[in-house]
């Protein structure tokens, strides 16, 4: 098991080392999406298509998934304070590459690649490493800040690049990113304490089930699934179904964004105290947005409040299932998460290829139920009675009063 590790450092410095990397989950996750508001104008300037642009996003998502393992398994020895700053110096060069003039097409996805090499280890050890720093019972509030980090890229940073894209050309929001990340890595490299990976509570699972870490697993994959073969596909179903003019749309996936930010600020402080719930109902919120969608998306009113409940959904239960993972890691938590985000990344790219699949057959509305329908499956599994004499069963796991799962 994992000794009791170093002294904590004082209170400042563990408020600083989560700011930096809450600022880096939010530069990581700007970048990783911000093409999608430069579409237009990366595609001029590169003398490319749209969809080459396009798959400079899907390709980073699927690095991250394809990598996130083997990378835990391989960086499982290095000191989180010399791996994080080599990982947010990769984000930064990564970032900077991107920003210079005249770098073609090929040496941009390049620089895509190393930088989703370098998310991939990050969001393994970012939650361990923050969590490590405070004590066990605040597991689930930490884990809620570095939540809110990440969810403010949807809200600010993707529409805050795009429009400086606009007016100083889309090279300078990577220019500014990799600014942010060098930011954070020099907060990190002078606060985060230099101890050994495996030491501290954080290292391994509070109450290792491994039923219940592949319950997570199966959770997280099929409700990611389920909300991005319909979300992929909201802004044409907005338009054909709900009948929203161009300029309502930009409001409508403003309101989106701004709901998953509020769910994860308000789910953060909960998780400790209630686990199950804190999963179990977003987990159902969202296959209820889903499912509305499909049966009242034709009213504009009824079709705001439902993406709005799908926003604050889909952002809290992917927090819920990495806290979760946390608590019913098998072994070494990078690991364990490793693995949930590469489910992540795999729900999202199978998703967006289930919707596309299914709309030439049940069109537009008929996405939003394909993903409603696998959002239930995620519920189903998540509360299957346990069966007896199975430490933890199939759902989340037992509750231990004082202890989570």
């Amino acid at each position: 098991m994992a000794s009791a590790g170093p002294a904590r450092p004082a209170p400042w410095q563990r408020a600083a080392v989560v700011a930096a990397l809450m600022l880096a989950a939010f530069t990581f996750n700007t970048t990783e999406n911000l093409p999608v508001g430069l579409l237009a104008l990366m595609a001029d300037d590169l003398r490319v298509s749209l969809a080459a642009v396009g798959a400079l996003v899907t390709g980073y998502g699927l690095t991250v998934a394809v990598v996130s393992l083997p990378l835990a398994h391989v960086t499982r020895s290095v000191p989180r304070r010399y791996l994080l700053a080599g990982l947010l110096g990769l984000l930064a060069v990564g970032s900077w590459v991107s920003a210079l003039g005249g770098v073609s097409y090929g040496v941009l996805l390049a620089a895509r690649v190393v930088t989703a090499l370098a998310q991939a280890s990050f969001w393994a050890v970012m939650g361990p490493v923050a969590v490590g720093l405070f004590p066990p019972e605040r597991r689930g509030r930490v884990m809620g800040l570095l939540s809110v980090g990440g969810s403010l890229a949807t809200v600010a940073g993707v529409p805050a690049g795009t429009w400086l894209g606009g007016h100083a050309g889309w090279r300078m929001p990577f220019a500014l990113l990799g600014v942010l990340a060098l930011v954070s890595l020099v907060t990190i490299g002078a606060l985060l304490p230099t101890s050994r990976p495996q030491d501290g509570h954080a290292a391994y699972g509070a109450t290792p089930d491994r039923r219940g870490f592949l319950t997570m697993l199966a959770v997280t994959a099929l409700s990611v699934t389920g909300a991005f073969a319909g979300f992929t596909y909201v802004v044409a179903f907005l338009d054909e179904v709900s009948g929203f003019p161009d300029d309502a749309v930009s409001a409508v996936l403003l309101a989106f964004g701004g709901a998953a930010l509020a769910g994860v600020a308000v789910a953060g402080p909960l998780l400790d105290r209630f686990p199950r719930a804190t999963l179990t109902v977003p987990v159902a919120a969202q296959a209820v947005a889903l499912l509305g969608l499909y049966a009242v998306g034709h009213v504009p009113a009824a079709t705001v409040v439902l993406v709005m409940l799908l926003g604050a959904s889909v952002s809290t239960a992917f927090m819920a299932t990495q806290t979760q993972v946390l608590r019913v890691a098998p072994g070494r938590t990078e690991t364990a998460l490793a693995a949930n985000s590469a489910a992540y990344n795999v729900g999202i790219a199978v998703g967006a290829l289930l919707g596309g699949v299914s709309l030439p057959v049940v069109g537009v509305r008929g996405a939003f139920l394909v993903g409603g329908l696998l959002t239930a499956g995620a519920l189903v599994v998540l509360t299957w009675p346990a069966r007896p004499g199975v430490e933890g069963g199939a759902g989340i796991g037992r509750y231990r009063a004082g202890a989570g799962l």
